[in-house]
Protein backbone atom coordinates (compact mmCIF):
# COMPACT_ATOMS: atom_id res chain seq x y z
CA UNK A 1 0.00 0.00 0.00
CA UNK A 2 2.93 2.40 0.74
CA UNK A 3 5.04 1.58 -2.53
CA UNK A 4 1.15 2.33 -4.43
CA UNK A 5 0.79 5.92 -2.40
CA UNK A 6 5.17 6.46 -2.63
CA UNK A 7 4.09 6.14 -6.63
CA UNK A 8 1.08 8.31 -6.80
CA UNK A 9 3.32 10.53 -5.04
CA UNK A 10 5.66 10.93 -7.54
CA UNK A 11 2.95 11.03 -10.05
CA UNK A 12 1.78 14.52 -8.90
CA UNK A 13 5.24 15.69 -8.12
CA UNK A 14 5.32 15.05 -12.13
CA UNK A 15 2.73 16.74 -12.81
CA UNK A 16 3.61 19.65 -11.04
CA UNK A 17 7.38 19.92 -12.33
CA UNK A 18 5.63 19.52 -16.13
CA UNK A 19 3.07 22.42 -15.56
CA UNK A 20 5.88 24.48 -14.03
CA UNK A 21 7.84 23.90 -17.13
CA UNK A 22 4.99 24.28 -19.50
CA UNK A 23 4.33 27.54 -17.73
CA UNK A 24 7.97 28.72 -17.74
CA UNK A 25 7.83 28.09 -21.60
CA UNK A 26 4.63 29.97 -22.25
CA UNK A 27 5.64 32.42 -20.71
CA UNK A 28 9.39 32.76 -22.13
CA UNK A 29 7.06 32.35 -25.70
CA UNK A 30 5.17 35.19 -24.17
CA UNK A 31 7.94 37.65 -22.85
CA UNK A 32 10.01 36.80 -26.84
CA UNK A 33 6.81 37.67 -28.83
CA UNK A 34 6.26 40.62 -26.33
CA UNK A 35 10.45 41.74 -27.01
CA UNK A 36 9.53 40.82 -30.99
CA UNK A 37 6.46 43.44 -30.88
CA UNK A 38 8.71 45.98 -28.94
CA UNK A 39 11.66 46.06 -31.67
CA UNK A 40 9.09 45.96 -34.28
CA UNK A 41 7.58 49.08 -32.92
CA UNK A 42 10.84 50.84 -32.19
CA UNK A 43 11.87 50.17 -35.89
CA UNK A 44 8.80 51.40 -37.27
CA UNK A 45 8.90 54.73 -34.95
CA UNK A 46 12.92 55.13 -36.13
CA UNK A 47 11.53 54.86 -39.45
CA UNK A 48 8.51 57.41 -38.59
CA UNK A 49 11.32 59.63 -37.01
CA UNK A 50 13.77 59.82 -40.18
CA UNK A 51 10.83 60.41 -42.50
CA UNK A 52 9.71 63.37 -40.09
CA UNK A 53 12.99 64.76 -40.05
CA UNK A 54 13.71 64.24 -43.61
CA UNK A 55 10.70 66.21 -44.25
CA UNK A 56 11.71 68.83 -41.48
CA UNK A 57 14.89 68.97 -43.60
CA UNK A 58 12.91 69.78 -47.19
CA UNK A 59 10.32 72.01 -44.97
CA UNK A 60 13.89 74.59 -44.01
CA UNK A 61 15.23 73.96 -47.83
CA UNK A 62 12.36 75.15 -48.93
CA UNK A 63 12.17 78.42 -46.36
CA UNK A 64 15.71 79.27 -46.86
CA UNK A 65 15.21 79.14 -51.13
CA UNK A 66 12.06 81.15 -50.28
CA UNK A 67 14.26 83.83 -48.01
CA UNK A 68 17.25 83.83 -50.42
CA UNK A 69 14.95 84.45 -53.45
CA UNK A 70 12.78 87.11 -51.36
CA UNK A 71 16.56 88.71 -50.63
CA UNK A 72 17.56 88.60 -54.12
CA UNK A 73 14.28 90.05 -54.97
CA UNK A 74 15.00 92.93 -52.92
CA UNK A 75 18.18 93.75 -53.74
CA UNK A 76 17.74 94.17 -57.20
CA UNK A 77 14.80 95.75 -56.60
CA UNK A 78 16.86 98.42 -54.82
CA UNK A 79 19.76 98.39 -57.28
CA UNK A 80 16.44 99.46 -59.64
CA UNK A 81 15.79 102.11 -57.65
CA UNK A 82 19.53 103.11 -57.30
CA UNK A 83 19.93 103.40 -61.11
CA UNK A 84 16.67 104.98 -61.72
CA UNK A 85 17.72 107.72 -59.66
CA UNK A 86 20.92 107.81 -60.77
CA UNK A 87 19.59 108.67 -64.50
CA UNK A 88 17.03 111.39 -63.08
CA UNK A 89 20.16 112.78 -61.19
CA UNK A 90 22.03 112.44 -64.76
CA UNK A 91 19.30 113.81 -66.58
CA UNK A 92 18.33 116.62 -64.11
CA UNK A 93 22.52 117.62 -64.40
CA UNK A 94 23.19 117.07 -68.57
CA UNK A 95 19.65 117.52 -69.91
CA UNK A 96 21.05 120.39 -71.10
CA UNK A 97 23.98 119.76 -72.42
CA UNK A 98 23.30 119.62 -76.13
CA UNK A 99 21.73 123.34 -75.59
CA UNK A 100 24.64 124.55 -73.76
CA UNK A 101 26.84 123.24 -76.79
CA UNK A 102 25.11 125.38 -79.52
CA UNK A 103 25.29 128.39 -77.30
CA UNK A 104 29.21 128.39 -76.76
CA UNK A 105 29.94 130.21 -80.37
CA UNK A 106 27.83 132.76 -79.28
CA UNK A 107 30.03 133.58 -76.51
CA UNK A 108 32.99 132.75 -78.32
CA UNK A 109 32.15 135.30 -80.74
CA UNK A 110 31.12 137.74 -78.24
CA UNK A 111 34.61 137.62 -76.97
CA UNK A 112 36.47 137.82 -80.44
CA UNK A 113 33.91 140.82 -80.60
CA UNK A 114 35.25 142.36 -77.62
CA UNK A 115 38.70 141.40 -78.12
CA UNK A 116 38.84 143.27 -81.71
CA UNK A 117 37.25 146.61 -80.57
CA UNK A 118 39.01 149.79 -79.91
CA UNK A 119 37.48 151.11 -76.05
CA UNK A 120 39.88 154.25 -77.21
CA UNK A 121 36.80 155.29 -79.78
CA UNK A 122 34.28 157.56 -78.08
CA UNK A 123 31.63 156.41 -81.05
CA UNK A 124 31.85 153.24 -80.46
CA UNK A 125 32.64 153.02 -76.72
CA UNK A 126 28.72 151.90 -76.30
CA UNK A 127 28.70 149.67 -78.51
CA UNK A 128 32.01 148.14 -76.83
CA UNK A 129 30.11 148.18 -73.09
CA UNK A 130 26.94 146.79 -74.38
CA UNK A 131 28.80 143.73 -76.33
CA UNK A 132 30.43 143.49 -72.61
CA UNK A 133 27.50 143.37 -70.62
CA UNK A 134 25.94 141.06 -73.24
CA UNK A 135 28.57 138.78 -72.51
CA UNK A 136 28.48 139.20 -68.46
CA UNK A 137 24.71 138.52 -68.51
CA UNK A 138 25.03 135.54 -70.78
CA UNK A 139 28.47 133.86 -68.70
CA UNK A 140 26.30 134.58 -65.94
CA UNK A 141 23.13 132.87 -66.86
CA UNK A 142 24.67 129.66 -67.90
CA UNK A 143 27.12 129.46 -64.86
CA UNK A 144 23.85 129.05 -62.72
CA UNK A 145 23.03 126.06 -64.47
CA UNK A 146 26.79 124.59 -64.13
CA UNK A 147 28.42 125.37 -67.12
CA UNK A 148 31.88 126.58 -66.09
CA UNK A 149 34.86 127.78 -68.40
CA UNK A 150 38.08 126.72 -68.48
CA UNK A 151 40.78 129.29 -69.36
CA UNK A 152 43.71 127.95 -68.21
CA UNK A 153 46.63 130.37 -68.75
CA UNK A 154 49.61 129.84 -66.55
CA UNK A 155 48.23 126.44 -65.43
CA UNK A 156 50.12 122.92 -66.14
CA UNK A 157 48.61 121.38 -68.89
CA UNK A 158 46.11 119.02 -67.91
CA UNK A 159 44.92 116.21 -71.34
CA UNK A 160 41.69 115.76 -69.63
CA UNK A 161 40.77 119.40 -70.22
CA UNK A 162 43.02 121.21 -72.57
CA UNK A 163 43.79 120.56 -76.22
CA UNK A 164 47.46 121.08 -77.74
CA UNK A 165 47.88 123.25 -80.71
CA UNK A 166 51.27 123.18 -80.49
CA UNK A 167 54.69 124.53 -77.99
CA UNK A 168 56.94 127.54 -77.97
CA UNK A 169 59.89 128.41 -76.32
CA UNK A 170 58.77 130.38 -73.14
CA UNK A 171 61.20 132.10 -70.59
CA UNK A 172 58.16 133.70 -68.75
CA UNK A 173 56.46 130.30 -67.97
CA UNK A 174 58.17 126.83 -67.33
CA UNK A 175 57.71 124.02 -69.43
CA UNK A 176 54.66 122.34 -69.66
CA UNK A 177 52.55 124.90 -68.56
CA UNK A 178 50.03 126.66 -70.92
CA UNK A 179 51.25 129.68 -72.24
CA UNK A 180 47.92 130.92 -74.31
CA UNK A 181 44.43 130.17 -75.11
CA UNK A 182 43.45 130.40 -78.01
CA UNK A 183 39.27 129.22 -77.50
CA UNK A 184 38.44 128.33 -74.18
CA UNK A 185 37.18 125.17 -72.75
CA UNK A 186 33.97 124.52 -70.88
CA UNK A 187 32.48 122.20 -67.97
CA UNK A 188 28.80 121.09 -67.23
CA UNK A 189 28.55 119.67 -63.41
CA UNK A 190 32.28 118.92 -64.04
CA UNK A 191 31.55 117.03 -67.26
CA UNK A 192 33.96 118.28 -70.22
CA UNK A 193 31.64 119.85 -72.84
CA UNK A 194 34.93 120.85 -75.29
CA UNK A 195 38.35 121.12 -74.25
CA UNK A 196 40.50 124.23 -73.88
CA UNK A 197 42.84 125.13 -77.16
CA UNK A 198 45.91 126.59 -75.50
CA UNK A 199 49.40 126.67 -76.66
CA UNK A 200 52.21 124.91 -74.08
CA UNK A 201 54.97 125.94 -73.16
CA UNK A 202 58.09 124.17 -73.59
CA UNK A 203 60.12 126.60 -71.32
CA UNK A 204 63.24 128.90 -72.05
CA UNK A 205 66.83 127.99 -71.89
CA UNK A 206 68.93 129.75 -68.94
CA UNK A 207 71.43 132.10 -70.33
CA UNK A 208 74.88 131.19 -69.13
CA UNK A 209 76.92 133.70 -67.31
CA UNK A 210 80.96 134.19 -67.88
CA UNK A 211 82.56 133.89 -64.99
CA UNK A 212 85.99 134.64 -66.90
CA UNK A 213 88.25 137.71 -66.16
Amino acid sequence: MSNESSKAGQEQVEEVVETVQQTEASAAETAGENVADVIDELTQANFRIEELEQAVAEAEAKVAEQKDSVLRAAAESENVRRRAALDVEKAHKFALEKFVNELLPVIDNLERALSGAVTADEASKPLFEGVELTLKTFVSAVEKFGVKAVNPVGEPFNPDQHQAIGMQPSAEYPANTVMLVMQKGYLLNDRLLRPAMVMVSQGGETASVDTQA
